[in-house]
Parts: C-alpha cells; sequence; structure tokens
C-alpha cells in the first residue's frame, strides 16, 4: 500500500508541472501574437502617414500643411488637425453618397458637383466633391477648409470635414433641405417667401457678413456674395456659403486688399474692379444687389438691362415729381407675389430701398458697413412687429482681368478699367478685351460672365480667430 501511495502521489506531481509547463507555453504564446499585433499595427499606422504626407505633398497647395505635420512632435496624422473640421476618408464619404449616386446629385458647378449623403451616425450632409484634375479647385480647396474651419457663426454654412485622399478634394458641410435664396425667389424650389421672411432672409445674411468683417481677426470679405451663395435651412434662416473667393484682411491700416478682380457680373463692386483694391465695402455693394433681388425677384442683369440703375433711375424720377407712390416708383419692377404685402407694408419697403441703394453707391465710403446694415433691417422689422431673432417656417465666379469698352473700341484707352456697368439706361457693356502691354488689340471676349474661374489662393496667415 505505501508503495502504491507514492507511485499515485508522483504522478500527481508530475501532471501539475505539465499543466504549469503548458500555461507557461500558451501565455508565452499569447504576448507574441500580442507583439506581432501591436507591431503590424505600428508598421500600417507609419505607412499610412507616409501615404498621407505624400498626397498632401504631391499636391502643391497643401505642402504647407505637409511641412506643418511633419513638425508636429505630438505624432498626429498627415492631415492638418482643424478645430471642428473632421477629415473623411474617401470610402466614408463614397458610401455615405451611394457611390456618388447621380440620385443623390444636388448641383454642379465649375469647381464640380454637391452630392446629399448620410453619414454613419444618420447626418445629412452636402459633399463638395471637386472635378478630377482641376488645378483651381486646389487652392479654393484649401481656402474653405482653413477658413472655415475657424470661423462660426448661425448664419455662415458650417463646415463638418473634408477629404484629400486618392487624388480626390471633398468639403462637407451641413445640408440645407430649402436650397439657395435664387431658387426661392425663381420659383425653382416651390418655396414661397413672403415680405417678413425676405426681410429676416436680409437680417441673417447681414449678420452673417457683418461677423465676417468686424469680429473674425483678421477680417474676412467674402469677394463673391449673391444669392446662389445664401442658402435657406429648414426654418428659412439665410447661410451665407462658399468661402472659394474669400480674402483675409491682415493690414488694418491700409484697410484694403490689392488683388486679381474675381466675382460675379451683377454683383460685383465697380470700385473694386476699376481700382482692383478689395475692401469689406465690397460685400456691403454685392448684398445691396442681393437686397434688390429680394424686392423684385429679377436676377441683376436682364436682357443687357442692370437693376442697380434700373431701381436708381425710378427712385430719383419719383423723387423729382416730388409725389411719393406706394411703391417708390417701381410696381412694375416689384415681385408680383409680394405686391399686395408690400403695398399695406407702411414704410418698410421704402426703408429698405434706400438701404439697398445706399449700399450700391458708387463709391465705396457713401456706403454703410454690415453692422449698420443690420440695425437697419432690424429698426425696419421691429416696425413690422417682427422680432429678428426668432425663425420662420455652390456658383459662378468670373476672373475680371478684362476691360469694359464703349462699343468695342481699342487704343491707347484699352488698359484704364472703365466702369463694369457702363452702358446707359442702366444697360451693361457686352463688348470686353483682355488687357496688353501694348493698350492695343480688342476682340469679343470668350469667357462668359457666368462662367466658374476660382482662385481662392492668398499669402498672409490664415489664422482666423474671434475678436
Amino acid at each position: 500500500m505505501s508503495w502504491n501511495y507514492n507511485a499515485l502521489d508522483l504522478s500527481g506531481d508530475h501532471g501539475r508541472a505539465s499543466i504549469g509547463r503548458g500555461l507557461v507555453a500558451g501565455i508565452a504564446s499569447g504576448c507574441s501574437v500580442l507583439v506581432l499585433c501591436l507591431v503590424a499595427a505600428a508598421i500600417y499606422a507609419i505607412r499610412q502617414k507616409k501615404r498621407a504626407e505624400k498626397a498632401i505633398v504631391f499636391s502643391k497647395p497643401f505642402a504647407s500643411w505637409a511641412a506643418a505635420s511633419r513638425k508636429d512632435s505630438s505624432g498626429g496624422a498627415g492631415a492638418p488637425q482643424l478645430k471642428g473640421a473632421r477629415w473623411f476618408s474617401y470610402e466614408e464619404l463614397k458610401k455615405c453618397t451611394s457611390n456618388f449616386s447621380g440620385s443623390n446629385e444636388l448641383g454642379s458647378g465649375g469647381y464640380g458637383k454637391v452630392y446629399r449623403g448620410m453619414l454613419s451616425d444618420g447626418q445629412i450632409v452636402a459633399v463638395k466633391r471637386a472635378r478630377q484634375g482641376s488645378l483651381q479647385g486646389g487652392q479654393e480647396f484649401k481656402t474653405e477648409i482653413e477658413l472655415l474651419s475657424r470661423v462660426h457663426h448661425k448664419n455662415l454654412l458650417a463646415l463638418i470635414g473634408f477629404c484629400f485622399e486618392q487624388g480626390e478634394q471633398m468639403l462637407v458641410y451641413e445640408f440645407m433641405p430649402n436650397g439657395s435664396l435664387k431658387e426661392s425667389l425663381t420659383g425653382k424650389s416651390g418655396i414661397h417667401l413672403d415680405w417678413r421672411r425676405r426681410l429676416r432672409i436680409a437680417l441673417g445674411s447681414a449678420r452673417g457678413l457683418a461677423y465676417l468683417h468686424e469680429l473674425a481677426n483678421p477680417p474676412i470679405i467674402h469677394r463673391d456674395i449673391k444669392s446662389t451663395n445664401i442658402l435657406l435651412d429648414q426654418n428659412l434662416s439665410a447661410k451665407v456659403a462658399d468661402f472659394g473667393l474669400s480674402r483675409l484682411v491682415c493690414d488694418s491700416t491700409k484697410g484694403h486688399v490689392s488683388t486679381q478682380v474675381k466675382g460675379t457680373l451683377g454683383y460685383l463692386d465697380p470700385e473694386y474692379y476699376m481700382t482692383q483694391q478689395l475692401t469689406e465695402k465690397s460685400d456691403v455693394y454685392s448684398f445691396g444687389v442681393v437686397v434688390l433681388e429680394l424686392v423684385t425677384a429679377r436676377q441683376p442683369i436682364e436682357k443687357g438691362k442692370y437693376i442697380v440703375r434700373q431701381v436708381r433711375a425710378k427712385m430719383t424720377l419719383e423723387a423729382e415729381e416730388e409725389e411719393e407712390e406706394d411703391y417708390c416708383g417701381l410696381k412694375d419692377m416689384i415681385d408680383p407675389s409680394i405686391i399686395a404685402e408690400v403695398g399695406t407694408a407702411g414704410t418698410s419697403l421704402r426703408r429698405v430701398l434706400e438701404l439697398a441703394m445706399q449700399c450700391v453707391e458708387e463709391s465705396a465710403g457713401d456706403r454703410p458697413t454690415m453692422s449698420q446694415a443690420v440695425k437697419t433691417i432690424e429698426e425696419i422689422l421691429q416696425e413690422e412687429g417682427v422680432n429678428g431673432n426668432s425663425t420662420s417656417a455652390s456658383s459662378s465666379a468670373t476672373d475680371f482681368g478684362i476691360h469694359c469698352l464703349r462699343g468695342g473700341g481699342g487704343g491707347g484707352g484699352a488698359n484704364l478699367r472703365q466702369h463694369p456697368y457702363c452702358g446707359g439706361s442702366g444697360e451693361v457693356c457686352t463688348s470686353y478685351t483682355k488687357s496688353n502691354s501694348s493698350g492695343g488689340g480688342k476682340g469679343n471676349c470668350k469667357e462668359k460672365c457666368d462662367a466658374f474661374d476660382y482662385s481662392g489662393g492668398y499669402a498672409v496667415s490664415t489664422t482666423v480667430e474671434p475678436k
């Protein structure tokens, strides 16, 4: 019995030793697998970072971002780490737009196409996808990211994120279900804008611009304000969009930026066109044209007639006759869908028109600031018994490196910039000639006034902070 007991005891020790060795071997194997996984993950992350940096360096507009990311000691990704802007992968945006399906297309322009998309969390977004190989689009893409990621206001279209991957350049914005102001004014959206709603839209647009001009540091000049760049949310509140042409004003003592003229004919400030000096008052001029659109539902230029000169001529005639009319002499120009409303709106129509005409004064010094315009519209709404803080129920920019000539005349005067709306009786000149050093040469400009030609480049710092 003693011998058997010892034998049994020895076999138990042997079993426990075998189990211990197996446990150690298992732990060692698990640790090895874990280490290998970590090494593989690290290698993958490093390769992804290098690939991202290489892609950014490959595209010239983003070279500065790549350099900054390499200097980042925190070990962040190769993409710019922008506050409030998410970096989406190409696959994410491809999935959320159903492979950029035509059924999700919201619109298109010179920059590219805009698609409706749904993110994984259910949020509806608008994805602005640049055309492949668009060299101009690259600079505008960089500009919009740098500006919109730092500027936040309820009347400015919010940037959610961007994608720079696989040769793609995409911007992801909050989705505006009611489209652009122009679509509503032309009846394309099927939305009726009554007089009070139009006043609210004017106020929201003015507040967005006032923020850019006076509360952003340094100030920002939009440079392409027009009805297609004012979007309407679910409450028909205005959101100023499309910062592709924006410029920063860093030298407050100078008060302007000397730049190649960009903008959209009809909204373009004539003083900016002639002097090539861009100021906040250039946006004020464009805003004044938008206000006239709100009143008339007409495009700035129709059948060769310029709305600013038409309205000014009619209001001047009314003043000379010393007889105030209910419609300020503009009954034949006011949008028929609101004619009954404005006829009973007291002085609000006259005050709105007076503000618009102040904004489109020929001399920038005679125009109000956007904060002054905000105050005026708030007063008008207050007179209408409307709370200005309550809520109610993409673009064509032209490079104006061309000169406007009467009758297409050339000669020595071809190098002098003339008024862009130089026709008589509100007519807009249609004969252009490209500038040249000799001052001679003439011909018709092949570029249509509504063609896309973006330039978002600027050589100053893009740091934008609220004051």
